[in-house]
């Protein structure tokens, strides 16, 4: 179902990340190497006084030349480093590939972030273009991206969008929901309504799937933003065990398209798979066929569908 749904997303509108730098400890104390061999009696081979004079050493808080302690001067060893916490690990992020700038991210999407300090505008930037790079490789990864970023600017739309998409690649279905929502608030977008319905059918509400696909503002979607609404509208259908119902919605929907787009594919495919689940399988193999005819990119298994069902057709 993850690859499925997969599919049936909108275009992608974001993808990059930001950089935090750490804090380096100083050093306290003689320098390495130095030569204590000529040191007068009474003087402390540490440093010119001796011991009993000193006002303050590292005990006391101060270095060996009385000077008082800074935090920075000090670092805990390597083996008695506490753990991460959780909260931290999702702050950092996963590590991000040097070749990464941020300068690759969208103009229209970077110029959301240009209010923020350009240290962390840039670290979010980062991280958002890392997850778009893998979010179809490795979209785990890409939804752990993105978090990094939403944990720097939990407030900005484009943030929020991007982790949304993420986690439903990624198959965290209520994650993105929560997500999309915060971002359709802030930006009052309607794009990610298909996603949002989807969202609803993998976490078993077919019900609420369609009441986001009778939402008045589908009706003026672009024809590839029509389909995924579709689809999921006919899914959710099918879910109901309304199988009529998903047949109606698909014939609704521009299935003789002349165009060879991937959603004039989709659509097809999903209709001859509805026919065939209603039983109908001599017209399931026609428009098996007819998806092949358009799917030059071999986006579905048309050709293998079509093949089966004319062999159980011939016996």
């Amino acid at each position: 179902m993850a690859e499925e749904r997969r599919g049936q997303r909108p275009a992608r509108s974001a993808g990059g990340k930001p950089a935090s730098g750490k804090p380096t400890g100083g050093r306290s104390g003689g320098k390495p190497g130095e030569d204590r061999r000529g040191s007068k009696p009474g003087e402390d081979r540490r440093g010119s006084k001796p011991a009993g004079d000193r006002r303050t050493d590292r005990r006391s808080g101060g270095d060996s030349k009385g000077r008082p302690a800074r935090s920075s001067d000090w670092k805990r060893p390597e083996d008695k480093q506490a753990a991460r916490t959780q909260e931290q690990a999702l702050y950092d992020g996963p590590e991000l590939p040097e070749d990464v700038t941020g300068q690759e991210l969208d103009r229209a999407i970077g110029a959301q972030l240009k209010g923020l300090p350009e240290k962390l505008a840039n670290r979010i930037a980062r991280h958002m273009v890392a997850a778009g790079q893998i979010l179809d490789e490795d979209p785990e990864i890409a939804y752990q991206h993105t978090l990094a970023a939403r944990a720097r600017a939990p407030r900005l739309a484009v943030v929020r969008e991007a982790t949304g998409e993420a986690a439903y690649a990624a198959g965290h279905y209520a994650e993105a929901l929560a997500e999309l929502r915060a971002a359709k608030r802030m930006n009052g977008a309607t794009a990610y309504l298909p996603i949002m319905a989807d969202c609803h059918r993998a976490l078993g509400h077919p019900e609420q799937a369609l009441k986001l696909a009778k939402s008045p503002s589908v009706a003026n979607f672009v024809p590839e933003a029509k389909a995924e609404m579709t689809l999921v509208e006919a899914g959710a259908r099918r879910d109901m065990g309304q199988l009529d119902a998903a047949l109606r919605t698909l014939e609704l929907a521009p299935l003789t398209s002349k165009s060879r787009a991937p959603w004039v594919t989709r659509l097809r495919y999903a209709y001859a798979d509805t026919l065939e689940a209603a039983g109908r399988d001599n017209d399931a193999l026609m428009w098996f066929h007819r998806t092949q005819a358009v799917d030059g990119d071999q986006l579905t298994d048309a050709a293998e569908r079509a093949e089966q069902l004319e062999k159980r057709l011939e016996r």
